[in-house]
């Protein structure tokens, strides 16, 4: 039977949670034929009412045929190319696409585009705020929270869109081109989704594939093969680095206290001791790399300045709680992966109590042998992954196993003296025993914010 042949003009929006509605809805809005499937049945309010919008649904179960005579399949990020209903379609000769090229197709103004394995979200939100700062009015939006696609189908008074940009989301695009694009860093993550690292670190470059010459990348130059993939790049390069091995050319130098700023245009230095939002060098690499990419388009640095020293961090990343009896509690449940944990650690350097553990990805946990060894007093130890953690670190630290978050949060009190730090950075994925990192870092505090006195 000849399968081309049976494929059918309709858009196959695949998982409907955030990015998966608005993409239904807005392909509807444009007049396509759309058919949204997610094998969770307990989405079936949220078909209804894109059964109101003429857009029929199929809940709780995924229909082979209905993938193999889709014109184009338009998976959520969340769902990889390899899940056997997309690839036995697109096996068949059915094309596949993703928000990222929906939204290039659609939208005209500049876009201010980031990637990186850690700070993406901090990175992008500051942005944001600074072009606030500079009279601008940036849509923020993307991997951080609120769909690309939501703002062609409210433009409002927007002039510049600020995006949060995934792996997953690159993996499938073949067209988005940012103005500027920013590459963060990159270390090891979503090992459980890439067949290795060089995939992965692959992945993250390709933001910068479909640029040219009229378009700027800002990246870090410390990651790992820097000079020989920045060579393939046709875009104007800004670098920026914290690594005194890479700062000879760099156009945004970071020292202990501040970001000396030095482009063909401009040498400018920022005084990061005064930005008391935004702890330890990863942060300072984030405001370095938001600072080139407004610079990029145009922001006077003056402006940008002002945008610095108003913004206030984000929750779950790296977020004071409160103090009691001297024991002061952190909550960066965004970090998410070892090299996250790595940059909590540094911010304090001592008397640390860490929470780790979660649902593992691939993670490497060896990686974070020598900063506990030199930092962390105590692991409490949680989640699916807790005994693994365990037998890693046993001989490192103490380490204690618990099962519930409030049980961690406890022991950790207990635990703790005056001057020490409570710190959830778990390097580990949530979905073992919450719906996200953010509902996991709000019971923390919860439970933090419960705590009496000793």
């Amino acid at each position: 039977m000849n399968v081309k042949k049976e494929k059918q003009p309709y858009f196959l929006v695949i998982g409907l949670g955030a990015s998966g509605i608005s993409m239904a809805k807005f392909l509807c809005s444009k007049g396509k034929t759309v058919i949204a499937t997610d094998i969770d049945a307990s989405k079936t309010k949220i078909a209804q009412e894109l059964n109101g919008l003429g857009i029929k649904t199929e809940i709780g179960f995924h229909d082979q045929k209905t993938f193999n005579q889709a014109g184009v399949m338009v998976p959520s990020p969340g769902i990889p190319k390899t899940n056997k209903f997309i690839k036995t379609a697109f096996d068949l000769g059915v094309g596949i696409t993703g928000e990222l090229d929906i939204f290039t197709r659609y939208n005209d103004l500049p876009v201010i585009a980031i990637t990186g394995t850690n700070g993406k979200t901090t990175t992008t939100t500051l942005i944001g705020d600074i072009l606030k700062s500079c009279g601008m009015t940036p849509f923020v939006g993307g991997n951080i929270g609120t769909p690309l696609v939501d703002h062609l189908m409210n433009k409002g008074k927007t002039d510049v869109i600020v995006a949060e940009i995934s792996s997953f989301q690159l993996d499938i695009s073949r067209q988005f081109r940012p103005d500027v694009g920013v590459l963060l860093n990159i270390s090891e993550d979503h090992l459980d989704r890439y067949e290795n690292y060089q995939e992965y670190e692959s992945s993250k470059w390709s933001i910068f594939n479909h640029q040219n010459s009229s378009d700027k990348a800002v990246i870090n130059e410390s990651v790992k093969d820097f000079y020989m993939l920045s060579q393939k790049l046709k875009s104007r390069i800004f670098t920026f680095s914290s690594d005194k091995d890479t700062l000879t050319n760099c156009n945004a130098k970071i020292d202990s206290k501040s970001i000396k700023i030095i482009t063909r245009e401009l040498n400018h230095t920022i005084k990061t001791n005064q930005l008391k939002e935004l702890k330890g060098t990863h942060n300072k690499e984030n405001i370095a790399a938001a600072v080139l990419a407004c610079l990029a388009l145009g922001a006077d640095i003056n402006d940008i300045q002002k945008g610095l020293e108003t913004f206030k961090n984000l929750p779950h990343r790296m977020e004071f709680i409160k103090t009691i009896d001297g024991i002061s509690f952190y909550n960066d449940s965004k970090g998410t992966n070892t090299d996250a944990v790595i940059r909590a650690i540094k911010c304090f350097e001592k008397n640390i109590i860490l929470i780790l553990g979660g649902r593992e990805k691939g993670t490497d946990f060896s990686l974070l042998v020598n900063d506990i060894q030199k930092s962390v007093k105590t692991i409490i130890a949680m989640g699916e992954c807790r005994t693994l953690i365990k037998d890693i670190f046993k001989n490192i630290c103490p380490v204690l196993e618990v099962h519930t978050m409030k049980e961690a949060v406890q022991t950790a009190f207990n635990k703790a003296f005056k001057d020490d730090i409570v710190l959830l950075s778990p390097a580990c994925a949530s979905f073992d025993m919450y719906k996200n990192y953010a509902h996991r870092g709000n019971d923390f505090v919860t439970l933090v914010n419960a705590l009496g006195n000793k």
